[in-house]
């Protein structure tokens, strides 16, 4: 495969808006895409093309090299974009007909070629390609591709494609690496499924549906456990011989970013459980949990005083027994069994809340948000740990009805001190389009709640996965999850959704949650009062 042929599929994915038109042109890709480029682009779209080489700085001293300096700021600060600038300014010399190099070339040519040859052989390749394929290549060799396409996305696809269970390609995702071709042999027939072996590897969690009220009455208290459901994001913790990893609830390893989870993480087991800030023992406000996300190497100071803890909710392994398929009230003996004998360090359970009947977890809901909880967590006591989001066995019964998770859409620049800023956010909710397919529908705009250091990542973000512009407006990718607060939801002909919010603020970035986890239109309008 090409540089241009992966320049077309990348635009073709940032131009097409729906989550089912982008699988459906990465199932194309993976069954006509020859070995071993296809699984170069594979890695590169879900994040895991990993090229020490190649920085942006040297491509940008490429391009500064052989214009002029003041044209290229001024065309940096229009257009917002390292990688987008470069494409469209570099300047072809003439007689270039070199054949533009496949992805599989670039990267062993990056890999292999010494250091300071390296701006001579990026240069050739720019000089031999179009602006289109120019932005791939950078990207590709940069990172970034900001097309909309997650390392989830791409193994859903894998697994239309191929016919295999999404949850089988996750088990193994992490035990093969690019250019994945055992894998790739694997979902064609020709070999074995890999077997990861004694490697670390993530396996998909069993999700909860948000609770309608109105079932309670047809539950039984009896056959149903309580839990908190804290303030923190999702985690799974998996060791054993062949080492440890601490992975978020997408299957990203999040283990640099935690060394002391992971150098409690001395046992042979899976465990699912809440990352949390913790202090003698007090759960910490979630902001206290945000300094720590996505921080690669946390200094002595950050470890000290935003000291991370895991509150274990169920055990998935034990040893090399795979206990999901045991009912929770059994996984649950079992993992206090484990906790006493393991006794981990920075690792608590979550306790589970006894409880006679439903009025009573209501009361105790009533008080969720104020002593920072973010509501109950019911569990069928006979339920199976199953992949994904099952309707039934896990409810997610959170606090009040005054906050949505949704997906950042649009954005633009503020007034005054925040002029500098895309600092005015639109936001929305999924819901089924005409076709059937998932589709977001703006439901609100918000300039306010957070702090500056997220507005500082916000403004990063919004200006790295801008996928379109309209006058002052940008477009991005739908890759951001905010959960909004409001003080009341109210139906509205005047707007596309149909409903209107009254004060929405940003209570928070989930930057833990993938933008298709996000709440959908109806969970908005089963808030509005009859």
């Amino acid at each position: 495969m090409s540089v241009p042929a992966f320049a077309e599929l990348l635009e073709r994915l940032a131009f097409t808006p729906s989550r089912l038109g982008k699988q459906a042109l990465l199932r194309q890709w993976f069954a006509g895409q020859p070995d071993p480029d296809r699984g170069v682009g594979l890695a590169a779209l879900a994040g895991e093309l990993k090229l020490r080489a190649a920085k942006p700085a040297l491509v940008k001293e490429l391009a500064t090299a052989r214009t002029d300096p003041t044209l290229f700021a001024l065309s940096y600060d229009y257009v917002g974009d390292l990688a987008e600038t470069i494409a469209l300014i570099w300047p072809v010399p003439r007689g270039v007909n070199m054949p533009p190099p496949g992805l599989a070339e670039v990267v062993e040519a990056l890999e292999t070629t010494p250091k300071a040859e390296l701006p001579a052989l990026i240069a050739g390749w720019l000089d031999t390609l179009d602006a289109s394929a120019r932005l791939a290549l950078i990207k590709l060799i940069t990172g970034g591709l900001r097309v909309g396409a997650s390392a989830r996305m791409a193994r859903v696809a894998l697994a239309e494609w191929s016919g295999q269970p999404v949850e089988a390609i996750e088990e193994v995702w992490h035990g093969v690496a690019p250019p994945y071709q055992p894998l790739f042999r694997w979902l064609e027939g020709a070999a074995p499924r890999p077997d990861p072996g004694a490697a670390p590897i993530f396996r998909p969690l069993m999700l909860a549906h948000p609770l309608e009220e109105e079932a309670l009455s047809s539950l039984a208290p009896a056959d149903w456990a309580a839990e908190w459901k804290w303030d923190g994001i999702r985690v799974q913790l998996t060791a054993g011989p062949g080492g440890a990893r601490l992975w978020s609830r997408g299957g990203e390893d999040i283990s640099a970013s935690f060394p002391e989870i992971l150098a409690a993480m001395d046992f042979h087991a899976v465990l699912d459980g809440e990352l949390l800030v913790l202090r003698d023992g007090q759960v910490a406000p979630f902001a206290d949990l945000q300094q720590r996300l996505n921080r690669k190497a946390p200094g002595p100071k950050m470890l000290r005083e935003h000291p991370a803890a895991v509150r274990l909710y169920d055990l998935l392994f034990e040893g090399e027994e795979d206990l999901r398929p045991l009912p929770f009230a059994a996984r649950r003996a079992r993992l206090e069994g484990w906790h006493a004998a393991a006794a981990p360090a920075r690792m608590d359970l979550s306790p589970l809340i006894p409880f006679q009947g439903w009025e009573e977890l209501a009361e105790l809901r009533a008080g969720a948000r104020a002593a920072s909880m973010e509501g109950l967590m019911l569990k069928r006591l006979d339920s199976p740990y199953l992949a994904g989001r099952m309707k039934g066995p896990w409810w997610k019964w959170k606090r009040g009805t005054q906050n949505v998770d949704a997906v950042l859409m649009y954005a633009q620049r503020g007034h005054g001190k925040r002029s500098s800023f895309y600092s005015d956010y639109t936001f929305g909710l999924w819901r089924d389009g005409p076709d059937g397919a998932p589709e977001l529908v703006p439901i609100g705009k918000a300039y306010s709640g957070y702090t500056d250091a997220e507005l500082a990542f916000l403004d990063k973000w919004i200006r790295d996965h801008t996928t379109n512009r309209f006058g002052p407006v940008r477009e991005v990718e739908r890759g951001l999850v905010l959960e909004v607060e409001f003080d009341a939801a109210q139906r509205s002909g005047r707007h596309k959704s149909g409903v209107a919010l009254r004060f929405p603020r940003i209570a928070r970035l989930r930057r833990d949650k993938p933008a298709e986890e996000a709440d959908r239109l109806e969970t908005l309008l089963a808030m509005i009062p009859a």
